[in-house]
């Protein structure tokens, strides 16, 4: 009786322990998909100021030119 009470507690304590790593890969997955979005959306931000550079820039010389 005595190691079929063991294993139910074993069986119990992984139980939990599966459930908390479940929990945490959760946890985990929303915080790298945050991330993702935010690098998406900096690299968009980028390219916009660089293409709005380059417009400027190219203002400029066409002010200059005349």
């Amino acid at each position: 009786m005595a190691a079929q009470d063991a294993i139910e507690v074993l069986a119990e304590q992984l139980k939990k322990l599966i459930g908390r790593f479940e929990e945490q890969q959760g946890i985990i997955n929303a915080y790298v998909e945050r991330e993702r979005e935010w690098k998406a959306l900096k690299i968009e931000q980028h390219n916009k100021i660089e293409a709005l550079s380059k417009e400027i820039e190219k203002l400029n010389n066409e002010l200059n030119d005349e």
